[in-house]
């Protein structure tokens, strides 16, 4: 699997390299991009092993607020039986192994996972690259990881955990920075099973009774934001953890998400100084996407099918980013001129921020400049 394939003749000048479940964690945890939630009961067997969504690498099933109680029983089948049938069409030879996305489960609660996790299979556990963590935080965050890691011992195989930090007690100002001490012990504990920390901006919001609108951000909505800032502090230090976005709400029908023509301009001179690019839709959902990287997040939670190409577009490293970060990683220390020759590299204080997009350019490619993110989503 590789990014971008719905987009297969464009020219990148670093191709985005293939990965799957096995690929070393160090590169993996930043391979998962646009990473689309569904209800577990959905079934999209079909659509995985015929390749009908070619730009998605990433999928969580969802077995808690997309599912309602009552068709619990009936996602957990689905679950189990699409993780088996697609583990056997592969093995089989009927479906190629490089299309069948990363697929995690995001399970209830504690009693949910282990009634979820008793009745995996070794077939299933091939097909199942990790298990997502809702409500996550300091009480309930060892439990989650000791079953997880229990599964992995027991398979002998590896199915990595992503928290999803959305608690109240994070949201709470007085409680936050314990609840965020208290889990990044249980992260390092159990670090090599940790493939990214996800952020609820939803359910952050909901503690404040405020949801943002289609022409501004999470990050204008104050309390959210101060959450946000404070899980980066204290997750995101030393790139120990890839951190991933919050959902975007809101989407509009693919027939009008078509360019008359393609922009002349630098697509941040668009989108931050609101000039339509695409839709109101999709223009909100890219401003955010820009400030996640200016912030150091990596991909983000999608729950529409559109949203996909934009986000993945958006996390490609242009020429000159790349070029910098190589001459970054390649020099032992001092201060070295940008490639293009309009900034300053200081080796040691960059290093961080050149291994991350060194990292981000394996897994979505290099390309020539800004240019090139608005003709790598704009395929049709």
């Amino acid at each position: 699997m590789r990014h971008h394939y719905y987009n297969p003749d464009f020219k990148f000048v670093v191709e985005p390299e293939h990965f799957n479940k096995y690929t070393e964690r160090e590169l993996l945890q930043y391979c998962l991009g646009a990473t689309m939630y569904m209800p577990g009961y959905q079934d999209i067997t079909e659509k995985i092993l015929k390749h009908s969504m070619p730009g998605l690498t990433t999928i969580v099933l969802c077995f808690e607020d997309a599912c309602p109680e009552e068709r619990l029983e009936e996602a957990m089948e689905n679950v189990h039986q699409l993780l088996n049938d697609v583990s056997d069409a592969v093995e089989k030879g009927t479906a190629d192994e490089d299309i069948v996305p990363l697929i995690f489960v995001r399970i209830r609660d504690l009693a949910q996972f282990k009634a979820f996790g008793e009745k995996l299979t070794p077939k299933e556990v091939r097909s199942l690259c990790g298990i997502n963590f809702p409500k996550f935080n300091a009480e309930n965050g060892y439990e989650y990881f000791a079953y997880l890691k229990d599964l992995n011992d027991k398979f002998g195989e590896i199915l990595y955990g992503m928290p999803i930090i959305e608690d109240p007690e994070v949201a709470y100002k007085e409680s936050r920075i314990q609840q965020l001490i208290g889990i990044k012990k249980i992260l390092d504990k159990y670090h090599d099973l940790v493939l990214q920390v996800r952020v609820g901006g939803t359910d952050f919001s909901s503690v404040f009774g405020v949801r943002r609108g289609v022409d501004y951000t999470l990050y204008d909505i104050m309390t959210v934001s101060e959450c946000i800032s404070d899980i980066i502090n204290v997750c995101g230090r030393n790139n120990e953890y890839v951190i991933s976005g919050p959902v975007w709400e809101y989407f509009r029908a693919p027939k009008e998400m078509m360019f008359e023509e393609l922009p002349h301009h630098d697509i941040e001179d668009y989108l931050m100084r609101r000039q339509p690019l695409v839709n109101g839709e999709i223009d909100g959902l890219l401003r955010e996407v820009i400030l996640d990287k200016a912030n150091g997040m990596v991909g983000r939670t999608v729950i529409h099918p559109t949203h996909v190409k934009f986000v993945n577009a958006m996390l490609a490293v242009t020429a000159e980013e790349y070029s910098d970060a190589c001459q970054i990683l390649e020099t032992s220390g001092g201060v070295v001129k940008g490639a293009g020759g309009n900034k300053m590299n200081e080796i040691k204080p960059h290093t961080n921020w050149a291994k991350k997009v060194y990292n981000c350019a394996r897994a979505f490619g290099v390309i020539k400049n800004e240019s090139g993110y608005i003709k790598l989503f704009a395929d049709n």
